[in-house]
């Protein structure tokens, strides 16, 4: 059996574009208070202008983060039944060519961020006696592709803070819940470029014929990949995370998602890395 959603409030990050946008409007037709953030005023304009309610929230900024929470609470009367960590971007590029300054970015915003928010809202639910903390990581939260080790790297650390979450959190009421979405249409390529283009010095690295083959890849128009789905497949997983009495810990979406999780567990490594060096481009 299903508990009702009744107004129950839930808080997004990542609410711009692509899985936070669609999750954020999807949820509120489903009769939930949501709280949609973004990073940019101009972004928090458009949902406030699309009806939604929502705040500012830099997840790479620690002040931002405490005073969207702060806002969050006098906008919910001090209740929030979930936590949807979505907001993050995908920094490609080789080990070899990643600055420290890139990998920090990067874990300051897919990791650390979303963390500060769980930290912030698990009192709360522990109070409450429920809660669900739904953290949106990947495909490559559990296996890893070429070219993709910060993103790679932040995704397998929300796994492992999760578990670990879920399993301090025993007996509370406050459930942790992980969404692994594959390859889902969203402005995941075009914040990827970005990065790409802003930390990686493409000319000069000894994987310039392939990163020659990433930008074409990334700049090309339709799917990024094959089995492309909606951010409404992702949306599907959260409903269930949300309204489960007893969600699963692990919600995977996208044909890529069921594959890789099968093929980790029946074949050797060496196997699994030929295909994900296939995979990877």
């Amino acid at each position: 059996m299903k508990a009702k959603p009744s107004a129950r409030a839930v808080l997004i990050t990542g609410c711009s574009s692509g899985i936070g946008y669609c999750v954020a409007h999807g949820l509120r037709r489903r009769g939930y208070q949501v709280i949609a953030t973004a990073r940019r005023e101009a972004d928090v304009g458009n949902l406030r202008e699309e009806g939604l309610e929502a705040l500012r929230l830099d997840l790479a900024d620690s002040r931002s983060i405490a005073l969207a929470f702060e806002a969050t609470m006098a906008l919910t009367g001090g209740r929030l039944y979930a936590l949807f960590n979505n907001g993050g971007y995908g920094q490609a590029g080789a080990v070899e060519d990643l600055s420290r300054e890139a990998l920090r970015e990067q874990f300051e915003t897919n990791v650390f961020g979303g963390q500060q928010l769980s930290n912030l809202a698990i009192p709360l639910m522990r109070r409450q006696g429920e809660g669900r903390i739904i953290q949106n990581s990947s495909v490559l939260g559990f296996v890893s592709m070429a070219f993709r080790g910060a993103y790679n790297a932040s995704k397998h650390a929300i796994e492992a803070l999760s578990d670990t979450m879920r399993l301090e959190l025993r007996g509370s009421g406050v459930q942790v819940v992980l969404i692994e979405p594959g390859p889902i249409s969203s402005r995941f390529r075009a914040n990827s470029l970005e990065a790409l283009r802003r930390h990686i010095d493409m000319a000069a690295s000894v994987h310039a014929q392939h990163y020659a083959r990433v930008l074409a890849r990334l700049q090309k128009p339709g799917p990024a990949a094959p089995f492309t789905l909606p951010p409404e497949a992702v949306l599907r997983a959260v409903i269930r995370a949300l309204e489960a009495r007893r969600p699963r810990l692990r919600y995977r979406v996208t044909v890529p998602t069921h594959l890789f999780a099968c093929l980790k567990r029946v074949l050797p490594a060496r196997s699994l890395d030929a295909l994900l060096l296939r995979a990877s481009g």
